[in-house]
């Protein structure tokens, strides 16, 4: 097998595609209604319908690329100010030695760390669908797994990885469940229990795999730092202020309706003042944290050309007619196999719909009608999208933030799929039992 061509060349040739089946797809269109009130777009079940349309021209398709880079412009000044903090952070030596020091403390039990690292990224998956935010650590937890004697893959399975699992399988995510729940007039919330126990069961399936990957695939041990007896007071004081930032965005984002900006600003103020402890001065505090932007050009540049995608789907007119063709077979089954097709849909769906917020926001108005029609009830139809959709961000080349982290990592893509088709078959697994459950139970 040949390997895949880079990131770059991979997006550019997907883009090229995506332009090409605007010409051979049928436009249609659902009608939507907006609430004047939340200022929400939903779609009218039942309201599709074949349109006639302009097609997409050359200009249309150059365009796509500085277009989608606009989109997710507050995302990209996120990763910027965030790679030149940790930039800053890590040069301090300060998270090398708090790592090093945990390392030296397990004393070989290295197998515990990557169980706590998992469980962390997992946590901030369920609680606000953090993905984007690792970009900037992907270095560092690179050397963090190579200090332990496991590779890359490990690194990125123990940290996106679990963040995306912790997201597909939580009770709680508000880009996702809450999301759905909403759009599905349920309680939000509600179902906790359920969701949280197939989450248990879910992650520690995926750690006991990435354990055993990590124990037949280890690599020679690279310390990040000298072994640590201590951590030295400055590098603690940096080390509580970025904990302390975490903990503030976290509370932002569940409380205060904080955005991508906020984040930024934070980081931000927490990597010149971290540049200050360190006594690097103005001028020398400013020159590093460009330098840490630097780093992440490359990632933004892929997470642009991957936000170019859905852009052509929706200017071609045949975004629409994708969702409709998804869902249109579920009707008639019975209710075990419509819940499953329902999740299979929106796996395949996940594919031109990179973010799965506005997944939820396009699908859920057309599924919940036909969940009624069907007999499958509402709980199972969020059930469906979410372990459907949100799974598919470990594996999809339109995830922005996957393919920037692998291009930072220097993992090709189809050396990714490798690894995680087995993992990600795992979570399906228990995503289906957990649909089945749901159906026998009566959830």
């Amino acid at each position: 097998m040949k390997k895949l061509p880079n990131a770059f060349t991979l997006m550019l040739g997907i883009i090229f595609l995506t332009w090409g089946a605007t010409f051979i797809i049928p436009m249609g269109s659902y009608t939507r209604i907006t609430d004047p009130d939340s200022g929400r777009t939903t779609v009218v079940n039942g309201s599709y319908k074949e349109i006639q349309g302009e097609f997409l021209d050359v200009l249309d398709l150059i365009l796509a690329v500085p277009e989608g880079l606009i989109s997710r412009a507050d995302l990209i000044v996120l990763i910027f100010l965030l790679g030149g903090c940790f930039f800053i952070v890590e040069k301090t030596g300060a998270i090398g030695e708090g790592l090093q020091w945990i390392v030296d403390r397990l004393k070989g039990q290295d197998w515990i760390a990557l169980v706590l690292v998992s469980l962390i990224f997992a946590t901030g998956g369920a609680t606000i669908g953090m993905q984007e935010e690792f970009i900037a650590l992907t270095p560092l937890l690179i050397a963090f797994s190579r200090s332990m004697g496991y590779n890359v893959f490990v690194a990125i399975g123990m940290s996106f990885g679990a963040a995306v699992v912790g997201s597909a399988f939580s009770p709680m995510n508000p880009f996702a469940v809450v999301l759905a729940q909403q759009e599905a007039e349920l309680p939000l919330l509600s179902g906790l229990g359920f969701r949280l126990a197939f989450l248990l069961i879910a992650l520690g399936a995926y750690i006991f795999f990435l354990w055993r990957y990590a124990r037949a695939n280890k690599v020679e041990k690279q310390p990040m730092s000298e072994k640590v007896e201590s951590i030295s007071p400055r590098n603690g004081l940096i080390l509580f202020l970025v904990a302390l930032t975490f903990g503030i965005v976290t509370y932002g984002l569940l409380l205060l309706d904080w955005g991508f900006n906020e984040i930024s600003a934070c980081f931000f103020v927490v990597g010149i003042l971290t540049g200050l402890l360190a006594r690097l001065g103005i001028n020398g505090t400013c020159i590093m944290y460009v330098e840490g932007m630097k780093e992440m050009t490359y990632a933004v540049v892929i997470l642009g050309l991957a936000s170019s995608i859905p852009l052509l789907l929706e200017e071609g007119q045949i975004l629409d007619t994708v969702i409709h063709a998804a869902f249109r077979p579920m009707e008639g089954l019975p209710p075990a196999l419509s819940a499953l097709g329902m999740m299979g849909s929106q796996a395949l769906l996940h594919f031109p719909l990179m973010s799965y917020s506005a997944q939820a926001l396009m699908t859920m108005p057309v599924l919940i009608p036909l969940s009624d029609l069907v007999g499958v009830s509402r709980q199972v139809c969020v059930l469906a999208y979410q372990y459907g959709a949100v799974n598919m961000d470990m594996i999809v080349p339109t995830n922005g933030a996957l393919m920037a982290i692998l291009a930072v990592g220097g993992i090709s893509f189809d050396k990714w799929v490798k690894f995680v088709w087995k993992p990600l078959l795992l979570c399906f697994i228990v995503a289906v039992i957990a649909v089945l459950t749901g159906i026998y139970i009566g959830f």
